[in-house]
């Protein structure tokens, strides 16, 4: 067993989930990353860390991931499901192929290492699990259809797997940001606001902050919610 809180981090070569990593291997966490780029077995060698090239919607990779963490280190405390950024099609224009795709990516992805990851949790007394939404999940729009119909369903699914899992202390949230970039050039091509509320989009640093907040026991009470970083765009009650 490790002597360190271990914790898996997918799409962790670049944007939010390499954000998320490099975040908790400054709070101590031994960390597993997981993503396509073979840039990520760099980033695994900087954080001192392991790491594997898979695909999210491959259920091989997924199981892969998980085993090689556990040889590797004994045990997972805690999950950050990352992903890249999906497609922005026009709604009726997306394919079967492209919505079965990012159905993958999105949802099964988060449902296949759920299966993984519970029994070794539950056999050490817990863990955590954290899936990176995004603010208009539950305010659909045209501009992001895969985050108003995939991640929305993503959301249903945290709160069904927390209340079953509540009684082995296993805990899933969802984190649902708003823009997030190290600067406003990464944002290039994007329609973003003026009036963010720093005049600036959150750091990746500034909300790996948040996801290694949800992981902690300082959030051992909280479970199957869906935490909104998104300078009070939500209009929903």
């Amino acid at each position: 067993m490790s002597s360190k809180k271990v914790v898996i981090v997918t799409a962790a070569s670049r944007g939010i989930g390499a954000g998320c990593a490099r975040e908790l291997a400054a709070q101590g966490y031994a960390v597993s990353l997981f993503a396509r780029s073979p840039s990520i077995l760099d980033l695994a060698q900087e954080l001192g860390g392991v790491a594997l090239q898979g695909s999210l919607s491959n259920a091989q990779d997924l199981e892969t991931l998980v085993q090689t963490t556990l040889n590797q280190f004994g045990q997972i405390d805690a999950v950050v499901n990352s992903f890249g950024d999906p497609p922005r099609p026009d709604l009726l224009g997306i394919s079967d192929d492209l919505w079965l795709e990012n159905f993958e990516m999105l949802f099964l992805s988060v449902v296949r290492l759920a299966r993984l990851v519970t029994e070794p949790m539950r056999q050490q007394g817990g863990g955590a699990i954290v899936n990176i939404s995004a603010c208009d999940s539950q305010e659909p729009s045209l501009g992001t259809p895969f985050s108003g119909t995939l991640r929305a369903a993503m959301e249903g699914f945290t709160k069904l797997y927390a209340q079953r899992y509540r009684g082995d202390h296993i805990r899933m949230n969802c984190v649902a940001p708003y823009f997030v970039a190290d600067s406003l050039e990464e944002l290039a091509g994007w329609d973003v606001p003026s009036d963010l509320m720093w005049g600036r989009p959150a750091t990746y640093e500034e909300l790996a902050k948040t996801v290694a907040f949800l992981i902690s026991a300082d959030a051992k009470f909280i479970s199957g919610t869906t935490l909104k970083v998104d300078e009070a765009r939500s209009a929903a009650i």
